[in-house]
């Protein structure tokens, strides 16, 4: 029982980019509707293998934001995904879902099996392009969401705004500064994070945040 259970390796985080990406999400219930919900806003094409659908995964497959197979999983097609999803109410299900996917060349993730997963999915915290994922290696998920939530009291709004403040700059900077010298050095005063303007945006002072930011960085001038 130890041996099934021992984790000698650690898990190698990444972030990755679903654009246009097959991916295949086997169940039709709550648990798999959060999983079509999260590679949906990832941009994926999402397949979905089940008999019957929730209220909301119905809706996505009428107005053709994922494609619905409406039956029961089988030993069927499993090759061309990326990442196969298993997400059905019946373990014995899931697991050969696993191994046939597994078998095809995708990556696996299988609810509430993290010893059959290729990778577990975290709780994650978005502001803006700020993101903020909490993983318990598939052990704890409620424990991963409590956390997130946690983090999501001290990394506010205001975060979002200041990397949208940083994305403007840099954009602005392709074609103001006179060479990839000064972008680099502009670039490198504005990674000394300003914890002032950051101050400035949590009180929703967004005009004054951005003169400062501005100011601090030696960039005049302001954006519409």
């Amino acid at each position: 029982m130890a041996d099934k259970l021992a984790r000698p390796t650690s898990d190698y985080p990444v972030n990755l980019n679903l654009e246009n990406r097959p991916c295949l999400v086997i169940g039709g219930g709550k648990v798999a509707e959060r999983k079509v919900a999260a590679l949906l806003q990832a941009g994926a094409q999402v397949t979905v293998v089940s008999p019957t659908l929730t209220e909301m995964m119905a809706a996505w497959a009428a107005t053709g934001r994922m494609v619905h197979r409406a039956e029961a999983f089988s030993t069927g097609n499993l090759h061309g995904y990326l990442l196969v999803l298993c997400a059905t109410d019946s373990p014995s299900v899931n697991a050969q879902a696993a191994r046939l996917a597994k078998q095809a060349g995708a990556l696996v993730n299988v609810a509430d099996q993290p010893e059959l997963c290729d990778f577990t999915i975290p709780a994650r915290l978005l502001q803006g392009d700020l993101s903020i994922s909490v993983s318990t290696g598939g052990q704890s998920p409620a424990l991963a969401r409590v956390l997130r939530d946690e983090l999501a009291e001290r990394y506010g709004k205001e975060y979002a705004d200041y990397l949208a403040i940083v994305a403007r700059l840099r954009q602005e900077w392709q074609t103001t500064c006179d060479s990839s010298q000064e972008r680099c050095q502009r670039w490198s005063e504005v990674r000394q994070f300003n914890r002032e303007v950051l101050e400035l945006l949590r009180q929703g002072r967004y005009e004054e945040a951005e003169v400062r930011f501005r100011h601090d960085i030696g960039c005049t001038g302001t954006q519409s």
